[in-house]
C-alpha cells in the first residue's frame, strides 16, 4: 500500500442513551488523499474526535462507509482492521498515552513488537526514531521524567515505528505550552512534508492554520471543508519504512512471554501477594503426599525387615476389626501353625506398656512377649548377648539399643537386673538398632522383648497369644501360605474368628491406605489451590481496571484481541506456575526443617507428585485467568484511551 487514501461516504455514528440516540456525525462525506495535512476543527462536542476515530479504524461507523484505498473497512473482520492500525496508521494522543512502566525507547518500540520484528531491529530503529526528534540521551527514561513537550515527541516517534503512513494527531498540542506547541506543529509539518499524511483534531483555529485543508464539524455535521495556503515546511529524514518487511507477520509466542514477565516484573508487590495463595496451596499438596511417602517408606522398611516370607495371624475379621478386642489364640493355634511342613519357624507375641526401672532411672517401654524363635522369624540381629532360650529361665529379658542407652549409660547392660513392671528380669542380649517392623514404627520408644509366659504371668496377667507370627521356609509362596494356614486353623478353632496376613498383602494394604489418605489429603490441599486461584482471578480483574489505558494504547498501536488475550493468560499462568515453583521450594524446606527436628523420619518427595502440583498450577492459570483475559481483550479501545 502506497500512500493511504480515506473515503468516507454518508457516514453516522450514533450513540444508544437512556432517551434519544445521540447522533455524533450525520451523513458525513469527506475524502482524504494521500500526503495532505488536514485539520478538523470544532467546538467541544462537535464531533471530531469521534470523526478521528472512525478514520483511525479505533471505531466503525453506525452506518454509511468508511474505504481505505477503496476497501471497505466493513468487509474486514476484526483482525485485519487491527493490521491497518498496526502497519499504516500512528497515533499522537493530547495526553501523550504512553506506557508508564516503559522508558522511552521501549514506548517507540511498542507497536512494532505486534509486527514480529526482531528485538535488535526494533530497538536499533526506535534509536534512530528517537535520535530523529533529539531524544537520544533521554531514551532511557520512564515518562515521568520526561517533559510534556518530550513525552509528545517520544508519542510521534512511536507513531511512525511502523511505517506510519497516516498520522492521526488528537489535541496534540492540548496538553503543552505555547513554545513546545509550536515546535511540535513544526515537527507534524515536517513530516507531512516528508510525504506522511497528517490528520490533527484541534478546537484551536491558530493550530488548524498550519493545515492544508480545514474541515469545521458542528453538530456531527461538515460545515465547511476550504484549501488553506501555507508555507511548505522542511522534510524531516526518516530511517526507511519497515512496512513491506513485516506485512503479515505476527506477534510470537516468545514476545508474548517477554511482554506478560515485564508486566509483572513491573508490579512485583502486587505479583508476590498474588501468587501467595497457589504458593500455600501447593506447598501443601506436595507437603503432604511427601509426608505420606515419608510414613510409607518406613512402614514398608519394617515390612521388609521382616522379609517376604512371613506371615502373621491374629483374631477378628481383619486389620481393625474391632470386635476383635477380647479374642485371642491359644496354644493348639500355635502348636497347628508350627506343625505345618512350610513353616520354618513359629512365635507367639503379645505387647504391653510397662514402666522399666533400674536403680539410676525409669521409663515407659513397649513390652513384647515372645519365644526364642521371635529374633530368627522377624529377621532380627543381635549387637550383643544372646536371645531367648526356649526352656530357659523365664526372667530373662533382650532389649533394644535406646533402652541400653537411656537405662545402663555407659555400663555394659548384660547381666543388669531391669524391672518390668513389678518382676525382676535379667539382661541377656541388646538387639541392632534397627531391627523388625515393630521398632521402625516405635521411633523413640524404649523396647523390651520377654518370654511370652513371664510377660502374660508376671507383667500384664493376661492369657492367649495375642498374635502368631511364622516365618516360612524358603521358595514357599506366600499365597498358597495363607491358604494352607487359614484352613488348618479354621478346623482347629471351629470357625473362622482370625485372618492371615502375608508380607505382600500387607504390603498392599498399606499401598491402599496410603492412597486413600493421599486422595483425602490432597483434596483438601487442592482446595487451597482453588482458593489461590480465585484470588489470581480477582486481583487480575481488578488489575485489567488499573491498565485500561494501557489495554487501549496496545489496541490503538495494532495488538489484536488474541494478542491481548493471550498476554494476560501467560500472566496468570506465570502466576500460579511461579507460585507452583515457590509453593515446591517451601515444602521443601520446611521439610528440612521437620527432618532437623525429628531426624529418624525422611520426607519422600516423588518427582510425579511434584509434576502433577506444577500441572494443576499451571491449569489454575489457564482457568482462572481466562475470565480477566476475555474482559481485558473485550475493551473497546475507544473507552479504554479515554480512561481515568
Amino acid at each position: 500500500m502506497s500512500g493511504v487514501r480515506l473515503q468516507l461516504v454518508d457516514v453516522w455514528k450514533t450513540y444508544a442513551g437512556g432517551g434519544e440516540p445521540l447522533h455524533a456525525l450525520k451523513s458525513v462525506d469527506l475524502t482524504i488523499e494521500p500526503g495532505e495535512m488536514v485539520a478538523i476543527i470544532g467546538a467541544s462536542g462537535s464531533g471530531k474526535s469521534t470523526l478521528m476515530n472512525v478514520l483511525g479504524c479505533l471505531d466503525r461507523p453506525t452506518r454509511g462507509h468508511f474505504l481505505v484505498d477503496g476497501q471497505d473497512t466493513d468487509t474486514l473482520s476484526a483482525d485485519e482492521i487491527a493490521r491497518l492500525r498496526r502497519e499504516h496508521f500512528g497515533f499522537v494522543f493530547q495526553r501523550y498515552q504512553l506506557l508508564s512502566d516503559l522508558d522511552a525507547r521501549g514506548n517507540v518500540e511498542t507497536p512494532a513488537i505486534y509486527t514480529g520484528m526482531p528485538s535488535a531491529e526494533r530497538r536499533s530503529r526506535a534509536e534512530a526514531l528517537l535520535a530523529t526528534f533529539g531524544l537520544s540521551e533521554r531514551s532511557g527514561h520512564k515518562p515521568a521524567e520526561l517533559s510534556g513537550g518530550q513525552q509528545q515527541r517520544v508519542s510521534i516517534a512511536r507513531a511512525l515505528m511502523n511505517g506510519g503512513e497516516v498520522l492521526f494527531a488528537d489535541e496534540p498540542t492540548g496538553a503543552l505550552d505555547s513554545r513546545s506547541g509550536a515546535e511540535l506543529i513544526g515537527v507534524l509539518q515536517s513530516l507531512n512534508a516528508s510525504g506522511k499524511t497528517v490528520v490533527v483534531v484541534t478546537h484551536d483555529p491558530n493550530v488548524a492554520a498550519h493545515a492544508d485543508r480545514i474541515i469545521e464539524l458542528r453538530d456531527g455535521v461538515v460545515v465547511s471543508d476550504t484549501v488553506n495556503a501555507r508555507r511548505r515546511a522542511q522534510p524531516i529524514a526518516l530511517p526507511p519504512s519497515p512496512i513491506a518487511r513485516l506485512t503479515g507477520r505476527v506477534l510470537g509466542p516468545v514476545e508474548t512471554l517477554r511482554l506478560a514477565i515485564a508486566s509483572l516484573l513491573a508490579h512485583r508487590l502486587r505479583t508476590g501477594l498474588t501468587m501467595l495463595g497457589i504458593v500455600i496451596g501447593i506447598a501443601s499438596v506436595v507437603s503432604v503426599f511427601a509426608l505420606i511417602g515419608g510414613a510409607k517408606t518406613v512402614i514398608l522398611t519394617g515390612v521388609g525387615a521382616m522379609g517376604a516370607d512371613t506371615v502373621r495371624i491374629a483374631p477378628g475379621r481383619g486389620l481393625g476389626d474391632a470386635r476383635a478386642g477380647g479374642q485371642v489364640l491359644s496354644p493348639q493355634d500355635l502348636a497347628a501353625v508350627a506343625a505345618q511342613p512350610f513353616v520354618d519357624s513359629v512365635t507367639p507375641t503379645a505387647v504391653a506398656n510397662a514402666l522399666v526401672k533400674t536403680r539410676a532411672t525409669s521409663s515407659l517401654a513397649t513390652v513384647f512377649g515372645v519365644n526364642a524363635a521371635y529374633f530368627r522369624v522377624q529377621n532380627i540381629k543381635l549387637a550383643r548377648g544372646r536371645g531367648l532360650v526356649e526352656s530357659g529361665d523365664q526372667q530373662e529379658a533382650v532389649i533394644d539399643a535406646a533402652s541400653a542407652n537411656r537405662l545402663f549409660g555407659t555400663q555394659d547392660p548384660l547381666g543388669q537386673i531391669l524391672l518390668v513392671g513389678p518382676a525382676p528380669f535379667r539382661v541377656v542380649g541388646v538387639v541392632e538398632a534397627s531391627g523388625g517392623l515393630s521398632s521402625a514404627l516405635q521411633g523413640d520408644r524404649l523396647q523390651v522383648w520377654l518370654p511370652y509366659d513371664g510377660l502374660n504371668t508376671r507383667v500384664a496377667r493376661q492369657a492367649g497369644i495375642a498374635q502368631i507370627v511364622a516365618r516360612l521356609r524358603p521358595s514357599v509362596a506366600s499365597g498358597g501360605a495363607v491358604k494352607a494356614l487359614t484352613e488348618t486353623l479354621r478346623r482347629t478353632r471351629g470357625q473362622q474368628d482370625f485372618f492371615v496376613l502375608s508380607s505382600d498383602t500387607l504390603r498392599q494394604q498399606i499401598d491402599h491406605v496410603a492412597l486413600v489418605f493421599s486422595v483425602l489429603l490432597g483434596a483438601i490441599g487442592g482446595i487451597s489451590l482453588v482458593v489461590g486461584g480465585v484470588g489470581v482471578m480477582n486481583t487480575m480483574l481488578v488489575t485489567v481496571s488499573e491498565r485500561t489505558r494501557e489495554i487501549g494504547v496496545r489496541r490503538a498501536v495494532g495488538a489484536r484481541r488474541r494478542d491481548i488475550q493471550a498476554q494476560f493468560i501467560l500472566e496468570a499462568v506465570l502466576v500460579c506456575l511461579t507460585g507452583g515453583v515457590a509453593g515446591v521450594a517451601l515444602s521443601m524446606i520446611l521439610g528440612a526443617l521437620f527432618e532437623t527436628a525429628k531426624p529418624d523420619f525422611h520426607l519422600v518427595y516423588a518427582p510425579g507428585a511434584i509434576a502433577a502440583a506444577l500441572g494443576a498450577a499451571t491449569i489454575t492459570g489457564v482457568i482462572f485467568g481466562w475470565l480477566p483475559a476475555r474482559r481485558a481483550a473485550g475493551l473497546d479501545p475507544v473507552k479504554a484511551l479515554a480512561a481515568d
